[in-house]
């Protein structure tokens, strides 16, 4: 890596993943790769999501092997985490966890009441200084 990139300390990573709700999960269903955005909340070192039945559960239920991303910036610096892990579908006796985080939903969640916890494998961040350097271009 060169001077404007780091490794994201796996504390910082954690710490990202808390101050955010919103992110994208990548599963396989049938020979496909898909990814959807999706709103979640940090339970202790796992990450949970609401979904209603469709391709997001069949996939979990199908292939646990799942991957998530979020991502941040401004205009000096950029920041992105990585998830990889299994997700699984929380049984009744354990969605009630879902209770106890910050998961919002951000739309009608009526039909949302299955609840999928994705616990890592792998977790890692980088963080980009960004140079910006079309600033420095001259018009001349």
């Amino acid at each position: 890596m060169d001077e404007s990139t780091r490794s994201l300390t796996p504390a910082e990573c954690w710490e990202l993943l808390r101050s955010k709700e919103f992110g994208r999960l990548a599963f396989h269903l049938a020979e496909e790769v898909h990814l959807t955005p999706i709103n979640y909340a940090v339970d202790h070192e796992t990450l949970l999501f609401r979904t209603a039945e469709g391709s997001k559960l069949l996939a979990v239920v199908m292939n646990d092997d799942v991957a998530f991303e979020i991502d941040e910036y401004d205009d000096r610096s950029a920041r992105s985490v990585i998830v990889k892990g299994r997700a699984r579908l929380l049984p009744e006796d354990e969605a009630h966890r879902a209770e106890n985080v910050p998961l919002r939903p951000w739309v009608d969640q009526e039909h949302k009441y299955n609840v999928v916890e994705i616990v890592p494998t792998k977790v890692s961040g980088r963080q980009f200084d960004l140079t910006r350097p079309w600033l420095r271009i001259s018009k001349g």
